[in-house]
């Protein structure tokens, strides 16, 4: 059995990019780790909620640790704000710092593979572009064998975006963003099918309770949450990832190839 490490920026990212994956790999008797570089507060919000619904959409996936390295969230937006007294937003973090705390936790777990961001950081997030960075660096210093960086395909999210606009609702990315979000689909190495894993991955996001809030996007995922698994598994049964040590070629159905 192999111990994987999945590293993300914030709290749901977990669920949003390798949910299933996560889940399928528990299942099939690997060690499961996630770690987060924030604990998703960008001002003053409620201490430890969302590190609490964290360890919750966690337990839920199966994983068997939970770690947070203790970054404050930069937001997203033109607005960078400035650190909060006595934290550092992680997008202003020293990258070989960062990198050395999450390496501590690949050495301590003898991490067999890493899963981590792309350069871009999908669709271009200052948190997610530094996982990409504060990753690649931590898995250099704990010699961890493979990474993978979670993705999905920039055509398929191109079609979704036009799809809500012609209908009037909210989608999930701005249109000038999805143009060069993620990685188009002849680069990804691995889609992983997480259907079965469709009820896991749809509680797992309801475990980020906080994040809800409201106004059309809020009721989009609402009634998203209400779905049967299996519809839930329709839409979002697979995850994508590109091996950046590998050229693309056929691709592979498991992370562990």
């Amino acid at each position: 059995m192999a111990t994987v490490v999945a590293f993300h920026a914030h709290p749901d990212d977990e669920v949003i990019l390798t949910g299933g994956t996560l889940a399928r790999a528990a299942a099939a008797g690997h060690r499961v780790v996630v770690v987060t570089a924030t604990d998703g507060r960008v001002h003053n919000e409620q201490d430890g909620v969302r590190i609490d619904e964290l360890r919750t959409s966690a337990g839920i996936l199966g994983a068997h640790r939970v770690e947070c390295l203790g970054y404050a969230d930069s937001g997203y937006g033109p607005e960078f704000y400035p650190d909060p007294p006595g934290r550092v937003r992680f997008g202003r973090a020293d990258v070989d710092e960062a990198a050395q705390r999450l390496a501590a936790i690949l050495r301590a777990e003898d991490a067999d593979l890493l899963l981590s961001y792309q350069a871009n950081g999908g669709y271009g997030h200052r948190d997610h572009v530094q996982v990409h960075h504060v990753g690649k660096r931590a898995a250099e210093l704990a010699d961890t064998p493979r990474v993978l960086e979670a993705t999905m395909p920039r055509e398929l999210l191109c079609r979704i975006t036009d799809f809500t606009q012609l209908l009037r609702l909210p989608g999930p990315y701005e249109p000038d963003v999805v143009r060069t979000a993620y990685a188009p689909r002849a680069t990804i190495t691995h889609r992983i099918d997480t259907f079965r894993f469709a009820r896991q991955k749809r509680d797992a996001l309801a475990a980020h309770r906080s994040q809800v809030g409201a106004g059309p996007a809020a009721r989009a995922l609402g009634l998203m949450l209400r779905l049967p698994p299996q519809v839930f598994g329709v839409l979002l049964g697979r995850e994508w990832f590109v091996d950046p040590a590998t050229a693309a070629g056929p691709v592979r159905r498991d992370i562990f190839d």
